[in-house]
């Protein structure tokens, strides 16, 4: 790549490698600028102990609470972004999601968007990542103009009995749509691959589909080791830098184009400290909502046990069910999705249980079954992403944790009915990732929203914002599908309005 690139891309998780990927074809210069390097191929990345016990892959990192209290986050920079530890749950919103929906604790506002709107994208974005399901089984399934290209990933023998019991007692378990290929997986190492790092060993995340695709293509390039520290505008609005640190070696682009797909925090912290005279609040703040609507799905980790049930599986998480999603099954508010986790062992459980012995650990698991209750945050201008000199500050506001806490209680209820006498929950904390989003929110109107509805900021014309900070609501579900759907659609919108000149 000769001279300045065309486009800027900041950031190589599911929403830049894909937009990247959708904008290969149109012969423009592109680079990504990746903040952190690839994961190496090493025997940590199916160490459980090094993972979960140690936390070896876990930034150096603290961000605070509006209180000063600090916290360690489960963000990861490194090429992929945080797809290359995600559960590989490549799901649909629901239709209903694009539409306000009224909640136990409030009203999730509607799209700008109707899901038909983004329904071409969905199969495209289900191509990329590989998405291997089936239709047919969940009654919330919207409609998909093609099918999915690959059979599901199959259950293991205990997890089947599971699904039959289940779906004995009413429920409707579905094969999770998954980017997995399982066999690849299985041949590096028996375990699962939810919070394992992948290391092109078979999971499908935004390196090896997306990021992979664009690279074959001479005009793309990845450039490691690069923090973007300030974006710079003119005063008609357009950004005319791109500064970043690499190697510690201050650095400046000035591309046409600038997609921030940073993450839905770091996004929103760069915009924010890239204040100047004509935007004191931060860029594409005009509004005052960049970094407002913080969004974390509210969910807990369910283990059921039973001394007459042997579980012997290795991956486990295959099926999940939304006979909770729209309602809350008697004609109340919806509560949410639950889908099961990646196999837990104890040498995974011991991370949150130091004191228990780890060989007790096992005998319990080896009698258990793992799940994950999924509801909606819902968006609140006063849950947000802040800075404070070099601090990162998050103000999360839980919303609709009553509804949650229903969607856990039935879970108990249908499980304890498929033969589990003994079920426990936890909830997570905002240590982990769950799904952070709407940080930079798409929206009709400049003055509820710095994106418009193809995520170009109202007041930079050459700016977009592409990743989960878009997302206007967080729905119930797996968010990195709708990302891809929406990065490939800018993409297309990108190549036809500012590019096709």
């Amino acid at each position: 790549m000769s001279g300045q690139p065309d486009i800027v891309i900041i950031g190589s998780g599911v929403g830049g490698a894909t937009v990247a990927a959708g904008l290969a074809t149109t012969g423009a210069e592109i680079l990504v600028l990746e903040a952190g390097g690839h994961i190496a191929d090493r025997p940590e990345n199916r160490d459980q102990r090094a993972i979960f016990q140690r936390g070896h892959f876990r930034p150096d990192e603290t961000w605070y609470e509006a209180d000063g209290t600090g916290f360690n986050p489960g963000n990861y920079y490194n090429v992929g972004g945080n797809s290359k530890f995600y559960g590989a749950v490549l799901t649909r919103y629901r239709r209903e999601d694009f539409d306000e929906m009224q909640h136990l604790d409030g009203v999730s506002p509607a799209w700008p968007i109707a899901y038909d709107d983004l329904e071409p994208w969905y199969g495209r974005a289900e191509e990329l990542y590989q998405v291997r399901g089936t239709l047919g089984e969940d009654p919330t399934e919207p409609v998909h103009s093609q099918p999915y290209g690959l059979k599901p990933v199959a259950d293991e023998p205990a997890i089947s009995k599971v699904r039959a019991r289940l779906k004995a007692n009413g429920m409707h378990p579905f094969s999770l749509p998954l980017g997995v290929d399982i066999e690849r997986w299985l041949a590096k190492g028996k375990t699962p691959w939810d919070a394992h790092p992948n290391s092109f060993d078979g999971k499908m995340d935004a390196e090896t589909t997306a990021l992979a695709a664009a690279l074959k293509h001479e005009n793309v390039k990845l450039q490691t080791g690069s923090r973007v520290t300030r974006l710079e505008s003119a005063a008609d609005g357009r950004i005319v830098a791109v500064h970043y640190l690499r190697n510690g070696e201050a650095t400046v682009l000035r591309p046409k184009l600038v997609i921030l797909s940073a993450g839905a925090v770091q996004s929103a912290v760069l915009l924010l400290r890239s204040a100047n005279d004509s935007n004191p609040s931060g860029l594409a703040n005009r509004s005052d909502q960049v970094g407002r609507n913080f969004m974390n799905h509210n969910s807990t980790a369910v283990i059921a046990m039973s001394p007459w049930f042997r579980n012997d599986s290795v991956y486990q998480k295959t099926f999940g069910f939304n006979d909770f999603y729209l309602s809350d099954g008697e004609g109340g508010p919806p509560l949410g999705n639950v889908q099961l986790l990646g196999r837990i062992l104890g040498t995974i459980l011991k991370g949150a249980m130091p004191a228990v012995p780890e060989w007790l650990l096992n005998l319990t698991t080896a009698h258990s079954i793992d799940f994950y209750a999924m509801s909606e945050d819902l968006p609140s201008p006063e849950s947000r992403v802040m800075v404070d000199g070099d601090r990162i500050v998050l103000k999360w506001v839980r919303s609709n944790w009553q509804a949650h806490e229903r969607l856990v209680a039935k879970l108990k209820q249908v499980l304890r009915s498929a033969g589990f006498p003994v079920v426990v929950s936890r909830a997570f904390d905002k240590r982990t990732p769950s799904h952070q989003c709407g940080t930079v929110r798409i929206g009709s109107d400049p003055k509820d929203a710095p994106l418009d509805v193809f995520c170009r900021a109202f007041d930079h014309p050459n700016l977009f914002v592409v990743d989960a900070s878009f997302l206007p609501t967080s729905a119930a579900v797996n968010p990195a599908l709708t990302i891809a759907a929406q990065a490939l659609r800018v993409a297309d919108h990108i190549a036809e309005k500012d590019l096709a000149a």
